[in-house]
């Protein structure tokens, strides 16, 4: 029976890739991780936590007094974020089981009650007070809110592939497809430079800290020269990047300005830094509000120091005005309106009336946010509207 086929090892070394056990996991690794996360989930003895699971059943017993206990020793330093054996260490957390089934529990125990955000990087589990988190980190700002309008994007994707390198915007999807940088150059637009954040578009969000679970992830801003660091925030699921509010003020930066971003030297750190140039006057687009609160653009000289974007800078000579506009609109104003509106006061800045869609973009996310995608379908489907080649757009009363 020895030459029986049965008898015969499989030999599962073959010219076939699907054997090869790294081919596979190069090509399929995602797909076989979405499988076995479904497959866990479906086991009710198991429970996960920052991306580990582990038993139910083995669990360490918290009690109510050990969060109460947590949530004082958080408050104490400003909220946190600290580490779990810390805050086990803190509260006297005493065990007789091993010290990784305690640090398990706890976590968990943290996890299921309210008043603590797990705020740690992938594979480095750390807890914040969210008492204590900033408003807009715990609620995404007025100015970043955007109510999504459905529209063919194909249509659009050739105009939006024109755009200069350095426009980034959370609400597109056309970066995804980037090669991966550990650098970029962000040109701000308001919402952006008013709330003190960054869009966390498919590029960007490859150099920001991510996590497994946890929704908001707290870092260290760190300024290029390593002369002064600052805490930041990513927030994952509205995509955008909070901090920077004063950094944008005392650095002089405008809607417009460019940033760089890269990955610090230590994990968890991100290196920003704005462009410098020499002190000089510009003529730039400024906003100007007049007595009926209706927003007009003007060209006048701005003192200003750092780099910016030529057709998306805009000065705002009065950001209280500006921002009370924002909470008085509550939306109510159609898109188009405003993009219509705000196309004939750029058209006043330029005598052949010709005004290039990034211009529109910029100003259009003075009132009202919005993604570049969605401008440009108006603009090419508006029968008030000619597209005059490249990204240019003029009204169609302007050739009679």
């Amino acid at each position: 029976m020895e030459n029986h086929i049965l008898s015969t090892p499989i030999d599962l070394i073959s010219d076939d890739p699907n054997f090869d056990k790294d081919f596979v996991l190069k090509n399929f690794s995602e797909d076989l991780a979405i499988t076995l996360e479904k497959s866990l989930e479906k086991n009710k003895g198991l429970v996960r936590i920052a991306g580990a699971w582990f038993p139910r059943a083995l669990l360490v017993d918290i009690n109510a007094g050990h969060l109460n206990l947590a949530e004082a020793v958080l408050e104490e330093v400003n909220g946190g974020p600290m580490k779990t054996r810390d805050l086990i260490e803190q509260i006297e957390l005493k065990s007789d089981t091993n010290e990784n089934l305690t640090e398990f529990s706890f976590n968990l125990a943290l996890q299921d009650d309210k008043r603590f955000d797990e705020v740690g990087p992938a594979g480095e589990v750390l807890w914040f007070l969210k008492a204590l988190e900033p408003q807009d980190v715990q609620e995404q700002p007025l100015m970043l809110e955007y109510s999504p309008i459905d529209y063919d994007h194909k249509k659009v994707g050739a105009l939006l592939s024109q755009f200069e390198g350095d426009v980034f915007d959370e609400l597109e999807t056309w970066d995804e497809k980037v090669e991966l940088k550990d650098e970029i150059i962000v040109s701000l637009i308001y919402p952006h430079w008013q709330t003190g954040t960054l869009p966390l578009s498919k590029s960007l969000s490859r150099l920001f800290p991510t996590a497994y679970e946890a929704p908001r992830v707290r870092f260290t801003f760190v300024e290029k020269d390593g002369k002064s660091k600052f805490n930041g925030w990513v927030v994952r699921e509205q995509k955008y990047v909070y901090g920077l509010r004063a950094w944008y003020q005392e650095n002089g930066l405008i809607p417009g300005s460019l940033v760089k971003v890269k990955t610090g030297k230590k994990p968890g750190e991100i290196i920003v830094e704005h462009i410098k140039s020499r002190q000089t006057k510009e003529w730039l687009k400024t906003v100007l509000i007049g007595s009926d609160k209706g927003i007009v653009f003007a060209m006048l000289k701005q003192s200003i120091n750092v780099a910016f974007n030529e057709r998306m800078a805009i000065a705002i000579p009065d950001p209280q005005a500006l921002q009370q506009l924002w909470t008085d609109d509550k939306k109510q104003v159609p898109l188009e309106n405003i993009i219509l509106r705000t196309m004939r006061e750029l058209a006043k800045l330029n005598p052949q009336g010709h005004i290039h869609a990034q211009e529109i973009y910029a100003a259009v996310n003075i009132t009202r946010r919005c993604p570049p995608g969605i401008i440009i379908y108006f603009l090419i489907n508006n029968h008030e509207i000619a597209h005059s080649g490249d990204l240019y757009f003029h009204f169609k009363e302007r050739e009679n």
